[in-house]
């Protein structure tokens, strides 16, 4: 096969204990309003049915095990937010998989940040519009190290939590999902068929705030560890995997 130009190098996310193994992503997938509290304070009843949305595979900010990730401040927006959740990497592909069959499809986890233009998602909103500029961008999926499924388990209960320069935004635990992980890849793979190398981000627990250039983010999750990233003004930006702080 021959390429017009070289190719864009795969976008790929670091494995935990691993560091020359990486996990090739295919496709990006996200759950919206997965926990009834968020669901709330995003202008819901709490008793809203979860959607799906996507974003592109090289959004992903990859962060290795104690670095730093750095991630630029995106254009055309002044209200960044933050939220943080938990990351299904899925090991094995298919189609309207039962959800008594879906932990059989799954890789791993990670955990991760669904960082969000606000602003522009609520013009959307208003408007009628896609939500591609405000969720999509660029570097707008910061995630950690993939952690297999072999050692964590089928991850149905946790902590997960967010502190942004040392103070606690958000807080719950991830058996509050309204889909849990089972749920949620039956339901996606009745819409696409899932491919090994897709990650799906499953929703983020009430607390979602304003992010500002220099903000230091810390969130984690239960058996998974944590991950940190600095938001830094565009220009600052190495768009390196992370370094040593």
């Amino acid at each position: 096969m021959q390429f017009a130009f070289p190719p864009q190098p795969h976008a790929c996310v670091p494995i935990a204990g691993r560091p020359h193994e990486f996990f090739p992503v295919h496709r990006i997938y996200c759950v919206g309003r997965n926990y009834a509290k968020y669901a709330i304070e995003a202008g819901g009843t709490g008793r809203d049915t979860p959607f799906f949305f996507m974003k592109p595979a090289d959004a992903v900010l990859p962060v290795a095990h104690g670095t730093v990730g750095e991630m630029p401040y995106p254009s055309q927006t002044n209200d960044l937010h933050h939220e943080i959740e938990l990351v299904v990497a899925i090991g094995k592909g298919g189609r309207d998989i039962p959800a008594s069959q879906a932990i059989e499809h799954v890789w791993g986890f990670a955990v991760g940040l669904d960082m969000t233009r606000r602003d522009l998602q609520i013009e959307a909103r208003r408007l009628g519009g896609s939500w591609c500029t405000a969720k999509g961008f660029d570097y707008s999926a910061p995630i950690g190290p993939i952690h297999p499924i072999a050692e964590t388990g089928p991850m149905t209960h946790g902590d997960i939590f967010l502190n942004v320069n040392g103070v606690r935004r958000q807080f719950s635990n991830i058996d509050k999902l309204l889909w849990g992980v089972p749920d949620t890849i039956e339901q996606l793979s009745h819409f696409f068929e899932l491919q090994a190398g897709d990650l799906i981000f499953t929703g983020s627990p009430e607390g979602v705030a304003v992010v500002k250039q220099g903000d230091l983010l810390e969130g984690g999750i239960e058996g998974l560890g944590e991950l940190r990233v600095i938001v830094w003004p565009n220009f600052q930006a190495s768009f390196s995997p992370g370094h040593k702080r």
